[in-house]
């Protein structure tokens, strides 16, 4: 079950299946996707995902599936890969709140979040050794990225999972809390985005997305900063945060 909450102008999204430790099924990624649409629908200016129970996600739900006749390409092409993106195209900030198992699709989701909190109980890695099936959701690019190419093997070839703070320290997510706070400091953070100026860091987010992806130098990332600040001089949250600045007041934003 997928719960999807408004509270003003941030919406909480809930992994809710904790006696499968929130694995997703078919129904379920469907479900997902149409709860970040309908908080894009509502305009929010930030959105958390967190999972109930145990467990972030534990990963897709095999517990019925038959792999001689199983769709595999249709589960991970068709379904997963065009969620992941529409989450990481989600127009505000995202965060979520991570802790127990986050593995294969569950792994995915956090790599398709804007910032991530991970409880310090958290399990990160490749669980697949025992599977014969191989990490998907965008984890290699991920590990490689962060880890390089040996330690990316290793967590694959030994199927052993990071703790949540050894996740953080190597780089692979924000910060680390312990897992009875996890959810309220990112909760917290969602709320100080909220009020924030959204447009500009929605724009900070296309610009790390367009350096990620294109691998851009210096020089022409620093160009693409420059469109994208002369973008936001038409704004109305721009110019407020001018005005407050020259009155010596509080800004107050409105994501526009």
């Amino acid at each position: 079950m997928i719960d999807l909450r408004i509270d003003g102008d941030v919406a909480m999204i809930v992994l809710n299946n904790p006696d499968k430790l929130n694995a997703l099924d078919e129904r379920a990624v469907r479900d997902l996707d149409a709860a970040y649409s309908g908080a894009e629908a509502a305009g929010v200016r930030a959105l958390v995902l967190r999972g109930e129970g145990r467990a972030f996600c534990a990963g897709r739900d095999i517990s019925g599936v038959d792999p001689r006749t199983d769709d595999v390409a249709g589960y991970l092409d068709g379904l997963v890969t065009p969620l992941l993106q529409r989450m990481a195209a989600f127009p505000a900030p995202t965060f979520a709140a991570a802790h127990g198992a986050c593995l294969g699709v569950g792994l995915g989701l956090l790599i398709a979040t804007d910032v991530v909190y991970v409880a310090e109980n958290a399990k990160i890695g490749s669980p697949f050794a025992a599977l014969g099936a191989t990490l998907d959701s965008g984890g290699h690019a991920l590990f490689f990225e962060r880890l390089g190419a040996h330690k990316t093997l290793d967590l694959i070839y030994t199927g052993r999972l990071m703790t949540g703070a050894e996740a953080v320290a190597s780089g692979l997510f924000s910060q680390t809390f312990p897992a009875d706070t996890v959810v309220a400091e990112t909760e917290a953070a969602a709320a100080k985005a909220s009020s924030g100026a959204t447009a500009a860091f929605v724009a900070s987010k296309q610009l790390i997305a367009y350096l990620r992806d294109q691998r851009l130098g210096l020089w022409a990332s620093m160009t693409t900063e420059n469109a994208a600040q002369a973008a936001l001089c038409d704004t109305d949250d721009y110019r407020e945060g001018f005005a407050a600045f020259q009155a010596k007041r509080p800004p107050v934003f409105h994501g526009r």
